[in-house]
């Protein structure tokens, strides 16, 4: 995809990281520095959007919670060849790790299958950075060796659809692992409900950070027997990450220290 000058355009699909500035790869930051078009997911923080240079176009496409679209897939596909196709340097950022729930893969396949240059950076994933930044090693020898990170937000359209997403939580209920689940306040009291039909005990620790790695974190935690009621409460807001299994209980010990 070359120009008439001979620049050539690309996109490059980058994972932001989990919202800490300092958690960004240096790879993403050197791109950010040099971006000449940046298509930015809404989770983005102003602090890693400051490093792109004021002569970038800087282009919010981001969607909000609950999978409710501010921009059509469609049209930010359109978006990154368009600005491709003029030779740009386009850096397609997204929250945490692209390839995690982000559709980085649909984004990938379409400039793959459309002949247009481009490169994933991978970022440093919510699902892993924001429990350990709240005190949840969510592998632990004495608790927990597996991990299984879900979506809590199922885009289902069809009864046999609907009918394989429940059956997979049912499944997961019956897991001796840690469950890791994003985007799942809204739909929180439907999967806890499918975790205890599939047989997870109402005991199971539940820890739900909201804001992780950012100077808003807060951390509720409860069990599955009340944690719907707690959030309630609280009044938790997305974004959050949900953290089901064992590995919960290690918080009250590490958080002293984290938090000193």
């Amino acid at each position: 995809m070359e120009m008439d000058d001979g620049k050539v355009g690309k996109v490059y699909i980058v994972g932001a990281g989990p919202g800490d500035p300092g958690l960004l790869t240096l790879k993403a930051k050197t791109l950010l520095e040099t971006a000449d078009v940046v298509l930015y997911d809404r989770l983005v923080s102003d602090e890693i959007l400051n490093i792109v240079p004021k002569t970038a176009k800087l282009v919010c496409v981001g969607k909000a919670s609950g999978g409710d679209e501010k921009t059509p897939q469609h049209e930010i596909n359109r978006l990154m060849m368009e600005e491709a196709c003029k030779g740009k340097k386009v850096v397609r950022l997204k929250g945490g790790d692209p390839f995690i729930f982000g559709r980085g893969g649909e984004e990938a396949e379409f400039l793959a299958r459309n002949g247009v240059p481009f490169e994933v950076v991978p970022g440093v994933s919510s699902a892993i950075a924001v429990p350990a930044l709240a005190g949840i090693p969510l592998t632990h020898r004495e608790y927990s060796s597996a991990l299984l990170i879900l979506t809590g937000h199922s885009a289902a359209e069809h009864e046999d659809e609907k009918r394989k997403y429940e059956e997979l939580w049912r499944h997961a209920a019956k897991l001796d692992c840690t469950l890791v689940i994003l985007m799942g306040v809204k739909s929180l009291e439907r999967n806890v409900a499918l975790l205890l039909e599939g047989g997870k005990s109402p005991e199971t620790p539940v820890a739900i950070i909201e804001r992780g790695a950012t100077p808003q974190q807060r951390v509720i935690v409860g069990t599955l027997r009340n944690i719907v009621e707690v959030t309630r409460e609280k009044n938790v807001k997305p974004p959050a990450v949900v953290v089901v299994g064992s590995v919960v209980r290690l918080r009250e010990v590490l958080k002293r220290s984290l938090e000193s």
